[in-house]
């Protein structure tokens, strides 16, 4: 008989979605995890926004400043982008590619029209390299 082993067909959790660029997910959780993403980034630009000193209009704002002001920003940003990083290449790996176009979300325009690319494409069906079915990784025994 050719069956998967047994610890294959376990789904990840929430921690995988985001750390780990290990496997496929399909676009559900996809979606999901963006938007958590986006969710944090926007909080703390709001906190900033909310910090600054009179009312900043948007010619006014700086990145740099930001960075500046508030010195776990760039930390943070690495984390969101690691966790962007990951669910791409997933995403990619769940529709059959190389997880190494992921690069490509690190371009400008680009990135944007990939993820909603990315978003959008339905799932390999059934198993592939990189996994049995959406959501899932391959399992050493």
């Amino acid at each position: 008989m050719n069956t998967p082993p047994p610890s294959a067909n376990v789904t990840p959790g929430p921690l995988w979605a985001l750390l780990s660029p290990i496997g496929r997910i399909s676009r559900q959780p996809y979606w999901l995890c963006f938007v958590i993403v986006w969710i944090v980034f926007a909080i703390a630009i709001r906190i900033w926004w909310l910090s600054a000193p009179g009312t900043p209009t948007p010619e006014d704002l700086i990145a740099g400043e930001y960075v500046g002001t508030n010195p776990l920003f760039p930390v943070l940003f690495l984390v969101l982008q690691w966790f962007e990083l990951a669910l791409v290449i997933k995403r990619l790996q769940d529709i059959g590619q190389s997880g190494l176009l992921a690069l490509l979300i690190f371009v400008p325009f680009v990135n944007l029209i990939m993820l909603i690319v990315l978003g959008v494409v339905p799932s390999q069906a059934g198993a592939n390299r990189h996994g049995p079915l959406p959501n899932s990784y391959w399992r050493k025994r």
